[in-house]
């Protein structure tokens, strides 16, 4: 019996413009960009991690900026909302913050009885602050404007949307080990381990809504975390058996990954939390130079020469149109 899996490894969306998602996530978000490569299947493109300041599971979401992609539906099938976990107290600081930023928001809100703001990226990708009791025990990556009072500490929870709840909810408890803690209307929670940090997935059931459709401003798929690769292999074993087809072990170099589609439509992901991001540079240096696997170096020139460069958060240009 494999290990159980205590949460969220890291999510996937998909951008449009490079500088304009690190303008968001490291300017106005102040994540850090723990890792910037290449999309190992698209050499062309980049893959950005951002996180906490070690790029530790649980804290990360990547992109891929695809110029000329077309922006997606959210609807049914998909991964429709990546919150985050916040200082209870730090919703006037990031309300004030995203305004100034020209970041759109909704009027904050309770859901299962906790404080929610809901905002979008410039992509219109769905995105929230979850007020977490004691969020400021946990690690937090400062930065200017950006104090650990309010620092976002990972993330709280992934919401998928479902036309139908049943079928995925038997593969989270059955098959992986989450357990169902809460409803709140036409949301289900289930949570991982104790449910902390990471731990927690919101099915919202909407069988009225359209098929999504993944493009930009979309989530690409959900990942979550095993301790090393012998859990894997077992993972693998048990998510074949339970009906789903399931891809080989493929090396991602930070990680380990195995995909499978859930029931209702969900690319999922189980990635080791070893041998992280430190693996080919020091900490302190995190996500400056780009890094490539060994099988891409001898590309490095016309790589770099098809890339668009990339510098530091620049606000006076933060809305490309």
């Amino acid at each position: 019996m494999p290990d159980s899996i205590p949460g969220i490894h890291h999510i996937t969306a998909i951008a449009t413009d490079a500088q304009q998602n690190v303008d968001f996530y490291a300017g106005v978000l102040g994540l850090r960009l723990v890792k910037r490569t290449v999309n190992f299947d698209d050499p062309g493109t980049y893959h950005l991690y951002f996180g906490d300041g070690k790029g530790d599971p649980g804290t990360i979401l990547t992109f891929f900026p695809w110029s000329h992609v077309q922006h997606g539906r959210r609807g049914t099938g998909q991964a429709t909302a990546i919150s985050f976990a916040v200082p209870l107290e730090s919703f006037g600081f990031w309300i004030e913050r995203l305004t100034r930023h020209s970041v759109e928001y909704d009027k904050p809100q309770r859901r299962f009885d906790e404080p929610v703001l809901a905002f979008r990226d410039w992509d219109g990708l769905a995105l929230e602050l979850v007020g977490v009791p004691n969020a400021e025990s946990r690690p937090a990556w400062e930065t200017q404007g950006i104090s650990g009072k309010e620092a976002i500490r990972g993330f709280h929870s992934v919401t998928l949307c479902e036309d139908g709840m049943e079928s995925t909810a038997a593969l989270l408890t059955d098959t992986m080990g989450a357990t169902k803690v809460a409803e709140d209307g036409s949301y289900f929670r289930f949570s991982f381990g104790e449910g902390n940090n990471a731990s927690n997935v919101d099915l919202h059931c909407t069988p009225e809504f359209l098929s999504g459709v993944v493009a930009g401003g979309s989530v690409h798929h959900v990942a979550w975390r095993v301790p090393n690769d012998a859990a894997q292999v077992e993972w693998q074993t048990k998510v074949r058996e339970a009906g789903l087809n399931v891809t080989p072990v493929l090396d991602r170099q930070y990680f380990k990954s195995i995909y499978f589609r859930e029931p209702g439509g969900v690319l999922f992901e189980i990635a080791t939390d070893p041998p992280g991001f430190a693996r080919d540079e020091a900490e302190n240096a995190l996500g400056q130079p780009l890094k490539l696997p060994p099988w891409l170096e001898k590309y490095r020139t016309e790589i770099e020469g098809e890339l668009p460069k990339l510098h530091q958060p620049n606000f006076t240009a933060e809305r490309q149109s």
